[in-house]
């Protein structure tokens, strides 16, 4: 067989091509993933006269969980600055080897002190999004509209969603391309009537969570109350309650290892 000047050098061009295309998707393969985290804003637990905000469990076991995976983590709030941390969740009975390690790590507590206003943020910034419970999210995000878009992007962009114990009511208004509910028909968890019920709070929440879920649409799914228990319905991740947060991030990991074409 004859070569030809011609056809060696397009032989090597797309040799050249091809290599290029292989190198620029391995990079993008073994890149960083960023992640978004939501942390509510609102610090007042009703009108009980008592702080709520951040079950910081659910805060600290993703984040490191999600740091120790090689993600990059960016955190907002409705208005950002600084995130209320549930005071609740840092007396003894409630800490955890997580919420040691944050309480322990100013580079991660200034984190939360300067959080991103949350209507400044882009899901294209992003691979995914994590929406963090304590409270606060029953009164600020359940109404946020900011939230609710930003949502709705994440999942019209085929990006995943993970949401734990109280932060599914960032779930209530968010809306599919039906316009219908997003969860209608969904397989959804979150903080139970009877976890609620124990805490002594379902006469101070606005609303009972799993009664708003279910009112939706949603096909919801609990465990054992206070063990961990979460569910994944296509790119949508949710977690029963505080315990369940770690099993949520875990989840989260592998849907983002997981290809596109696989979904």
């Amino acid at each position: 067989m004859k070569f030809t000047g011609r056809s060696i050098l397009l032989a090597l061009l797309s040799i050249a091509t091809l290599t290029s295309f292989a190198q620029e998707n391995q990079q993008t393969t073994n890149s960083p993933k960023k992640i978004l985290i939501v942390v509510t804003s609102h610090d007042q637990l009703g009108n009980t006269g008592k702080k709520t905000g951040i079950w910081i469990e659910e805060f600290a076991a993703p984040y490191y969980y999600l740091i120790s995976q090689g993600a990059k983590i960016t955190i907002a709030s409705p208005k950002g600055g600084q995130a209320p941390i549930d005071p609740k969740s840092n007396e003894p009975s409630s800490q955890t080897e997580a919420t040691k390690k944050y309480f322990a790590d100013p580079a991660t507590q200034e984190k939360l002190a300067h959080t991103v206003v949350l209507s400044k943020v882009n899901q294209k910034d992003y691979d995914a999004v994590y929406y963090p419970g304590g409270h606060g999210p029953m009164w600020d995000l359940s109404e946020d509209k900011n939230s609710a878009k930003l949502l709705e992007s994440f999942i019209k962009n085929r990006k995943p969603i993970a949401l734990v114990c109280h932060a599914p009511a960032a779930l209530k208004n968010v809306k599919g391309d039906n316009g219908k509910p997003y969860i209608n028909g969904k397989q959804v968890s979150a903080f139970t009537n009877s976890e609620e019920a124990a805490v002594q709070l379902t006469s101070v929440v606005p609303f009972s969570l799993e009664d708003m879920l279910k009112s939706k649409g949603a096909d919801y799914k609990k465990g054992a109350d206070w063990q961990p228990f979460a569910v994944q319905d296509g790119l949508m991740i949710t977690g029963q309650n505080p315990a369940s947060s770690t099993l949520v991030a875990q989840k989260l990991i592998a849907q983002l290892n997981t290809p596109i074409t696989a979904q």
